[in-house]
């Protein structure tokens, strides 16, 4: 596979690590079980906005990049956003902990784990050949209508929640 564009269809056999957030393990050192994600079932029938960050805890990602989605997610779920997702090539475990660290609770914003960067290096959005590359996506029931990956790294332009609410 290469780069999705507007207009392409989501893949069929996305997955991804997760561990969901559940009320029991709320705390910053607790955690679940890692489970499979699977993206593509999943979000078949809705309207997604896909992030991907270089790292959990990385300075961009954890100062600008994650809190402007948190801030926005008024604004997005109004857009009829149903999921934000934030992926990474960290494990399911520190993606767990980045979003208890930020105080995300329930599903507000999914943080599922880009387990090897399978599904960014498929794209060919990788830096440093192994580290997921930061994008941003929005896939409306199925379809890509947004695919940006930044330019000139560590900006946050094209991926930024500033240029993907224009787009929804």
């Amino acid at each position: 596979m290469s780069a999705l564009n507007a207009g392409d269809s989501f893949p069929a056999d996305v997955t991804f690590g997760y561990i969901p957030w559940t009320d029991e393990k709320k705390e910053f050192t607790t955690c679940g079980a890692p489970q499979t994600y699977e993206a593509s079932k999943l979000w078949a029938d809705k309207k997604v906005v896909l992030v991907s960050v270089p790292g959990a805890f990385t300075p961009t990602c954890s100062a600008n990049h994650l809190p402007s989605y948190i801030a926005s997610l008024p604004a997005l779920k109004q857009k009829g956003v149903d999921v934000v997702a934030f992926i990474a090539f960290n494990d399911p475990f520190v993606m767990s902990a980045w979003g208890k660290a930020n105080g995300v609770t329930g599903d507000d914003i999914l943080f599922l784990s880009d387990i090897g960067s399978k599904f960014s290096k498929s794209l060919g959005w990788t830096i440093h050949d192994d580290r997921t590359a930061r994008y941003a996506m929005i896939i409306d029931h199925g379809k890509v209508t947004y695919a940006e990956k930044e330019p000139a790294p560590p900006a946050v332009t094209v991926s930024g929640v500033d240029a993907v609410l224009p787009k929804l």
